[in-house]
């Protein structure tokens, strides 16, 4: 009998210790559960057999009880259970249930849904450069950064009609939370994705719940101890439109164990108080920019393009099947963000079919048909272009430039300063122009269009002209020259029209031209 009590307080004490430590939800669809489970279930194995090895040691008779052998018995068995039951819920016998994870609609089109660019509004600032700022503004706090540092969070939200990345400052080390447990982290930082402005925003009380705190003050610990059978999605940090702080935790629910992800609510805390709020999908405050994380919905959009057509089919004949490409990046658009990725066939043939378009707070899905470069050649494409100076391309944002799908791109230099911009042709990644950062990215946008506005053919006219002026000048970054020829006739060229000619033209030179007619006449081509 006191063998018994000894090691069921043993147990006891050691469960609460992982418990504590683990934080699994209570919940039997969750794997961290299942690890939980059996992780207990060796120990209590491991305590009987060690109390019946001290007895047999002791001159004692004792034998290894059912109880052990029942245990042991458990483990694989349940394994076994475990494994049959998420076959069965597999996309081998329930590949359309898969398929409609996620409902995409592919009726719209990209002109019609958004909106043409607008350069006050458009996120040039990435996270790796928002990283860059946000530690940089921290250096100007002398008094706090010995105590704390910056996370890596960055969430992109829309706050107050202004494209920004915000995200907490925590404890630098266990002891500077002892030192500030007290009034807790009085601010976080703000980066103006637009601009590149940033802020460390004071609070007046600090904030206790985060990741980097101990204790009960843990934030993991906090949502666990008040929803212990509540399985937790990774959280955001966000602010609402007063600026106050918030972290933004979606609960899941899954089928079988651990199968077909879905989010069913999200549970709001605030940092400062600890106060939360569980919600429904439908319930959750139109402030809150994030509830799908990007990697449920790229995995809910490759089950879509994967499975429309059978479980066989994506492995064998591949008809139709479709997955998203490898990166992906933000749109703010009606004060709310989307994931923007695109949609290549699954021979991976460096093209995109198209794209999406997901708002991470409603899950609402658009597919737009629109042919053209993958992304990753697209950055190739820029690189290239430039490849003198090793400047690298960040990962494309997708506008719409003059009614045309077009990415933009940075192009930084070692040190992660942005030097260029590149404006590329989605549908034709060869029509690609860059610009330096200085001249500002509405001069960029002027040249990409000057250099790839299609001319209208089907009225030109042609004749051989003797040039007696010519003049040139540099309008948005791209040279313009200006002929007139023997009978005073005026006439508009781009240099793009022929490089290796025009710089050369003098005087008296004779050419033959296309055009169209106008007050100044637009030259087509010229040879």
């Amino acid at each position: 009998m006191k063998k018994n009590i000894i090691n069921v307080l043993i147990v006891v004490v050691l469960a609460l210790l992982l418990y504590y430590f683990i934080l699994p939800p209570i919940n039997l669809s969750s794997p961290l559960f299942w690890t939980y489970l059996f992780m207990m279930l060796v120990i209590i194995i491991f305590v009987n057999l060690s109390s019946d090895i001290t007895y047999v040691l002791r001159g004692r008779r004792s034998e290894i009880n059912r109880f052990t052998t029942c245990l042991t018995i458990s483990i694989p068995t349940l394994l076994v259970l475990i494994i049959l039951i998420n076959f069965i819920v597999s996309p081998l016998f329930s590949a359309k249930s898969y398929s409609e994870r996620i409902t995409v609609d592919e009726t719209h089109e990209f002109v019609k849904d958004v909106a043409l660019v607008d350069f006050t509004k458009t996120p040039l600032i990435d996270k790796d450069s928002s990283q860059k700022l946000g530690d940089r503004k921290m250096g100007e706090f002398t008094s706090w950064v010995s105590q704390f540092y910056v996370s890596d969070l960055y969430t992109q939200i829309n706050y107050n009609n202004e494209i920004v990345r915000v995200t907490p400052l925590e404890y630098a080390g266990l002891i500077k939370y002892f030192t500030n447990r007290k009034e807790g982290i009085k601010g976080y930082i703000k980066v103006n994705s637009v601009n590149g402005s940033s802020s460390l925003e004071e609070l007046d009380k600090g904030m206790r719940y985060v990741p980097s705190a101990c204790f009960f003050e843990d934030l993991n610990r906090k949502l666990r101890i008040s929803y212990p059978f509540t399985i937790f999605d990774e959280a955001s940090f966000e602010i609402d439109n007063e600026g106050h702080p918030y972290w933004i935790v979606p609960t899941v629910k899954y089928i079988g164990v651990g199968m077909k992800k879905e989010i069913n609510g999200a549970v709001i805390l605030d940092p400062i108080t600890g106060e939360s709020k569980k919600y429904t999908k439908d319930e959750i405050p139109t402030w809150v920019d994030h509830v799908y994380s990007a990697s449920l919905v790229i995995e809910q959009v490759d089950n879509w393009g994967e499975y429309r057509n059978g479980f066989w089919n994506s492995i064998f004949g591949q008809k139709d099947v479709i997955n998203t490409t490898e990166g992906y990046n933000y749109l703010v658009m009606d004060d709310d963000v989307y994931l923007y990725t695109g949609i290549t066939s699954v021979s991976s043939d460096e093209s995109n079919l198209g794209f999406i378009l997901v708002n991470l707070r409603t899950k609402e899905t658009n597919y737009y048909a629109s042919p053209g470069a993958e992304e990753f050649s697209a950055m190739a494409s820029a690189e290239g272009l430039v490849q003198e100076k090793g400047y690298e391309a960040s990962f494309p944002l997708l506008i719409n430039l003059n009614n045309k799908p077009t990415y933009l791109l940075s192009l930084k230099d070692n040190a992660g300063l942005v030097k260029m911009y590149a404006f590329i042709d989605v549908a034709d990644y060869q029509k690609v122009v860059v610009s330096d950062a200085s001249l500002g990215i509405e001069a960029a946008a002027k040249k990409y269009l000057v250099e790839n506005t299609t001319i209208d053919t089907s009225n030109v006219k042609e004749k051989d002209i003797v040039i007696s002026e010519v003049t040139t000048a540099v309008i948005d970054g791209n040279t313009m020259y200006y002929l007139t020829d023997t009978d005073g006739e005026y006439y508009s060229a781009s240099i793009s029209i022929n490089k290796n000619l025009l710089p050369f033209i003098t005087k008296d030179d004779e050419v033959h031209i296309t055009y169209n007619e106008g007050e100044v006449n637009q030259i087509v081509t010229i040879n």
